[in-house]
């Protein structure tokens, strides 16, 4: 016997279907193989970035008495001004190559501590709509121009399915504050054939930065995406080619000769490479990009004393100084994320230490 519908069971229905609903959108995309064939490596530039992955890996290891200097603008929101940039960094690169190795920060993710534009990788139209199958192309593209100036390109791995479409044109890596302690990053750090940089902790500490060298430098089997688009079980061969990056943490600073004093006590009782690079940026420089240049030079400074385990700097710079909100009349050249040092002031700097 069928019961009669009530009102109480009609709304319960009704609240079944609505919690029954699809609560996300899918949008399929190429797989990494197919948009590499779309948008392939020449052979010439594959055996670039090979000679600058070796290059930054001899440097930090001390074979090689330059400093690595990461740099560029915070996160990349117009193409055609980072081509200018580019083109810019590398006459500079070319004139200070004897003490320096420049390499380009191509930041195509932005992480946020709470929502905004996630940059050109998944929203390059910046309408808040999101377009991922046009973020890969445009950014894989951006790369291919940016790798032709004959610069080392960086970014951070913030991804790791992103790292699959791109990771091929990158020499150096960075893992950021807050994805130091992520598992799922430790084991992408694994298998890269890049160095990367691991930041130490939004708290300053670099305990969390170590842990995640000593397991980046070992095999790992986990949950991945095959280059053909399948599901897969990835094996990693492990990554022995990481560093620290100091950042500072909140309300903290850690580029004075103490705190790199005591990081690199920390990491070689760890047993990993006490090689540091410091982030002139960020909680070092208290969110004032003018600020930079004071640390830098406190760095090198450092490093002139005799700490050769000072190997490198990474400031945030752009075409124009300080940052803009995003909106519809923007001044090219200066950054919608986190504010830079200008050209001329960048120009002058490295030229200076």
């Amino acid at each position: 016997m069928n019961m009669p519908l009530t009102i109480d069971t009609l709304s319960d229905q009704a609240h079944e279907e609505t919690t029954m609903a699809p609560s996300r959108q899918e949008d399929i995309l190429p797989t990494a193989a197919e948009l590499s064939a779309e948008l392939p490596l020449p052979t010439a530039t594959q055996r670039q970035i090979h000679r600058h992955r070796n290059e930054i890996r001899q440097l930090l290891n001390g074979s090689d008495p330059r400093t690595l200097i990461v740099m560029g603008p915070c996160s990349i929101h117009d193409e055609v001004a980072a081509l200018e940039y580019a083109d810019k960094l590398k006459g500079l690169a070319d004139a200070v190559g004897d003490r320096f190795l420049i390499v380009m920060r191509a930041y195509l993710e932005k992480p946020r501590t709470t929502v905004g534009w996630k940059g050109l990788l998944y929203d390059p139209d910046r309408t808040g709509s999101g377009n991922l199958a046009e973020g890969l192309v445009r950014s894989r593209r951006l790369l291919l121009n940016l790798a032709e100036t004959g610069l080392p390109l960086a970014t951070e791995a913030l991804s790791p399915f992103a790292m699959d479409y791109l990771g091929d044109l990158i020499s150096w890596a960075a893992i950021g504050a807050r994805t130091t302690e992520s598992q799922v990053h430790r084991e992408l750090v694994s298998g890269l054939s890049m160095p990367v940089g691991f930041k130490n902790g939004t708290d300053g500490g670099v305990t969390a930065a170590i842990n995640a060298m000593k397991s980046a430098a070992h095999s790992h089997h986990h949950l991945g995406i095959a280059r053909s688009g399948a599901p897969a079980m990835i094996t990693t061969a492990g990554n022995p080619d990481t560093h620290l990056v100091l950042r500072g943490g909140r309300g903290i600073t850690n580029y004075d000769a103490d705190s790199i004093g005591r990081a690199i006590e920390a990491l070689s009782a760890a047993g990993v490479s006490n090689a540091i690079m410091v982030d002139c940026s960020h909680d070092n420089a208290c969110k004032q990009a003018e600020r930079q240049v004071g640390i830098a030079r406190e760095v090198m400074a450092q490093k002139a004393a005799g700490n050769h385990c000072v190997r490198g700097l990474m400031l945030e710079s752009f075409l124009e100084p300080g940052r803009q909100d995003d909106g519809a009349d923007l001044t090219y050249g200066c950054s919608i994320t986190d504010p830079c040092i200008g050209w001329d002031q960048t120009a002058a700097l490295i030229r200076s230490l």
